[in-house]
């Protein structure tokens, strides 16, 4: 927002000058011709348009320089982006660490046979046979 503002004060601060500076009048030329050969000086009064264009012209000038290093050190100064979702999640309390370790699970129990298979049938799975040895 304030870099927004900021950017738009700059370009018309911009626009002001370029537009005082083609108003002014150089050294050498004659700003009042249009009026008469005589009425050159008298335009803006004999000293008025220089002092006047000039004073505008260098407020002007202070208020770009003021808005090109704001601008200058707004760019420069911004706060770091998050390089990963992780960075954005607060950090909260994680649960305290505990020095002892965890008690042992007992074995599993076995478990019978089920009652439709038949009695001869053993209670565990049965094995993969071993594959024979292949000689050298």
């Amino acid at each position: 927002m304030l870099t927004t503002l900021l950017t738009i004060v700059h370009v018309l601060v911009a626009a002001g000058i370029i537009g005082l500076v083609l108003l002014q009048r150089g050294k050498g030329a004659d700003a009042g011709a249009g009026f008469g050969s005589g009425a050159s000086g008298t335009v803006f009064g004999a000293r008025g348009s220089a002092t006047f264009f000039s004073k505008t012209t260098a407020v002007l000038v202070t208020c770009f320089f003021i808005t090109s290093l704001s601008l200058a050190y707004l760019a420069t100064h911004r706060p770091a982006a998050p390089k990963s979702v992780l960075d954005q999640v607060p950090v909260t309390q994680s649960a305290p660490v505990r020095s002892t370790p965890p008690a042992v699970l007992p074995a599993p129990a076995v478990v019978p046979a089920p009652v439709d298979a038949p009695a001869s049938a053993p209670a565990t799975l049965p094995v993969a046979p071993a594959q024979p040895e292949k000689a050298p």
